[in-house]
């Protein structure tokens, strides 16, 4: 039998298990069998995820973190429906003057009014606002309420009479259940249960593929999923399982496996990435899981770019210091990596998260978020940068900072409002034996249930990731055992923990968490300590691809060639490191900075000669030029004249004045140097890639 026969096959025996209402091998556990889980559903798969997400809310931000969310608040997240007629008028069933609109109100505007309600409420969540949340609410209630009241085909574009979400209407419908799912978990009201259960228990099937090239309906699939794990109506399990095994889908989810992937739209890619590992706990087909694996190993080595997120501009753009990333795709990897997180447990995609949170999260956003932009790029040396007007692309303008990212093009100053929230949502989970995880690090405060259904404060005192400490005071309402999970980060390799002052292991399991199991009492307090160490990263600049050659038609023909340009990268921690080019503005270089150098690092040295310098923390964060944790580095000055064609050099340079350069947070710029020429001291003799070339180490 072949692979696309058995993956038929076997979801068509789950799903008559399901008909027959087995409990062997059946697709989900009733709650009966999970009653003494904190946080267990009214079904769980029968392959449980090692982490359960808390709800909405229970984790809220402190210091920086906080600075960074009211930032947000107070800019772009707390104003855009004062500032577009796609944000005033989307899902409200009115037509809407924006591109893309059409005349019932549908298209472009109610997906990007989508991105910005989601993380929009999830905002007010974390920080307790009650004034923003009323201000969403208004918004997605009469979604809430349109639906429950139909007696026509449910759908949250209620206002369609008799319509079912179709083509790029589907993508927009996906992004609302998860903003509802959302509004379920936060508040827990049935209204809001019944609504998704009203539309997702009817939702047509066959959906769509997943290959890269375009939206499909299957993007609802993961709202659909936590639908029926609230709920329990098994048509919508039905249809799930359905919809991944139809053939199409099949075929994808094979060829991901053998590697097989296409090279297209960047934010697709991400969303849809994440789609058969969503599926394979209420499969139980091991294939799913691996197909997404798959899928995220040839992006790292095709395109994953130093700040730990793929180029995509808007389609897949290879490894470069001058390719972009649009900002719709940080939110997007972020998505993704969560639920791998939340489904495997490992601690690696915690470090993936941070990666690109701490650095591609914080670039392309002003430091007061009144504005953002909808590129960003490892190296960004002018505004009006690259690459030249291109279809469906913002062109030059989407390398600006403006209050609505490109005027033009919406999406991405409605999905950045998801980043910070959903970091923060996803920096404690609970764990299965009733625990608690440290998922992610901040400062922070998390109030959950942990032992036998007691409630647990604690509260995270630290700089990280600009500082090595983090401080937990852990506040049970009443004495409890329970276990505490903490993550090592894969980085890290001389780790120190302490409980109220005792030396504790902090060897990692497989899964890159130290486990400290006992008895805990109001006012203890667990010290950690992640020693950060710069490292230098290396590879190489590849060419664009050469698939997407029709939509790229005007960039120039040298940057399709086969190309092997070495650079380096500096990381310290979980911070890309990059030479700031001082500006009065995000859209103004200071004129005359120096920023031509190459990396001049000591490669068989293990420090590479580079120097860490710490200043303290400033009263209030708005991701500073004047960092408070800098690198000193080796470089040596040279004629460095890159091209749009040529970013970097053809090899190793020679030559040059030696000097010492400091090196900044990549996050705390707007123009940078963060893929550097190399000298060939910095580049061993004979070093060659581990895996594939262009893959950042």
């Amino acid at each position: 039998m072949n692979t696309l026969r058995m993956m038929t096959v076997s979801v068509s025996l789950i799903l008559a298990g399901l008909a027959v209402g087995t409990t062997a091998g059946s697709p989900a556990r009733a709650a009966s069998d999970a009653q003494t889980v904190n946080y267990a559903r009214v079904c769980e798969p029968p392959v449980p995820t090692a982490f359960i997400p808390l709800p909405p809310g229970a984790v809220e931000p402190a210091g920086w973190l906080r600075d960074w969310a009211e930032a947000a608040r107070h800019g772009i997240t707390g104003h855009l429906d004062e500032w577009h007629p796609t944000f005033a008028d989307g899902w409200k069933g009115v037509p809407i003057q924006a591109p893309g609109a059409k005349a019932d109100g549908t298209g472009w505007p109610i997906e990007q009014c989508a991105y910005w309600l989601d993380g929009a409420l999830r905002l007010a969540f974390v920080l307790h606002d009650e004034a923003l949340l009323k201000k969403i609410r208004a918004r997605l209630d009469p979604v809430v309420d349109g639906v429950n009241q139909a007696d026509f085909g449910a759908t949250f574009i209620h206002w369609r009479k008799g319509a079912k979400p179709a083509g790029f209407d589907s993508w927009a419908h996906s992004q609302m259940g998860r903003a509802l799912v959302a509004l379920y978990q936060g508040t827990g009201e049935k209204r809001v249960l019944d609504a998704l259960v009203k539309v997702y228990a009817d939702y047509p099937v066959p959906m769509g593929h997943i290959n890269f090239s375009d939206v499909t309906g299957l993007c609802n699939l993961d709202a659909m999923l936590e639908t029926y794990s609230f709920s329990g109506d098994p048509r919508i399990l039905e249809r799930a399982l359905q919809a991944i095994a139809q053939p199409e889908v099949a075929q994808d989810i094979q060829a991901w496996q053998e590697g097989r992937l296409t090279h297209s739209h960047m934010v697709i890619t991400y969303e849809n990435i994440r789609l058969p590992a969503v599926v394979s706990s209420w499969s139980g087909d091991a294939r799913h899981l691996r197909a997404t694996q798959s899928a995220f190993q040839w992006l790292d080595e095709n395109h994953l770019l130093p700040y730990g997120v793929a180029s995509g501009e808007e389609y897949a753009s290879g490894i470069g210091a001058f390719r972009k990333t649009e900002t719709c795709n940080v939110t997007a990897l972020l998505l993704s990596a969560s639920w791998m997180y939340r489904i495997q447990g490992q601690g690696a995609w915690g470090d993936r998260m941070e990666r690109a949170f701490f650095n591609a999260g914080a670039a392309p956003v002003a430091r007061d978020f009144q504005t953002m932009c909808y590129y960003q790029s490892p190296n960004r040396l002018r505004s009006d940068s690259l690459p030249c007007e291109q279809p469906h692309s913002p062109g030059p303008e989407g390398v600006r900072y403006h209050r609505l990212g490109c005027p033009s093009v919406l999406c991405c100053v409605g999905a950045v409002n998801r980043i910070i929230p959903n970091f923060i949502i996803h920096a404690w989970m609970a764990t299965r034996d009733n625990g608690l995880a440290a998922t992610l690090y901040g400062p922070s405060r998390v109030s959950a249930l942990a032992g036998a259904g007691v409630t647990v404060k604690v509260s995270t005192s630290t700089d990280y990731p600009f500082g090595e400490t983090i401080q937990m005071k852990v506040d049970p309402e009443k004495t409890v055992a329970f276990p505490l999970y903490l993550r090592v980060p894969g980085w890290c390799h001389e780790a120190w923990m302490s409980v109220n002052g005792s030396p504790t292991s902090a060897t990692p399991d497989a899964k890159g968490f130290a486990k400290i199991e006992r008895t805990w009492t109001q006012g203890d307090v667990v010290e950690l300590r992640f020693p950060m160490k710069p490292q230098v990263v290396r590879g190489y600049e590849t060419e664009f691809p050469s698939s997407n050659r029709d939509y790229f038609r005007f960039e120039p023909a040298a940057v399709f060639q086969p190309r092997r340009l070495p650079y380096a990268s500096v990381l310290c921690g979980p911070l890309l490191f990059a030479l700031p080019i001082p500006d009065t503005d995000p859209n103004t270089p200071l004129k005359d900075a120096q920023w031509q150098y190459a990396l001049d690092t000591h490669a068989e040295q293990k420090d590479a000669g580079i120097t860490v310098e710490r200043r303290p923390m400033p009263a209030h964060w708005d991701w500073p030029l004047h960092a408070p944790v800098g690198l000193k580095v080796p470089a040596r000055a040279f004629d460095w004249n890159p091209t749009d064609a040529q970013a970097l050099p053809d090899g190793p340079v020679t030559g040059g004045q030696s000097e010492t350069i400091r090196l900044v947070p990549y996050g705390c710029t707007k123009f940078r140097i963060s893929m550097f020429p190399v000298t060939p001291r910095a580049w061993p003799p004979g070093w060659v890639p581990s895996v594939k070339p262009g893959a950042a180490r």
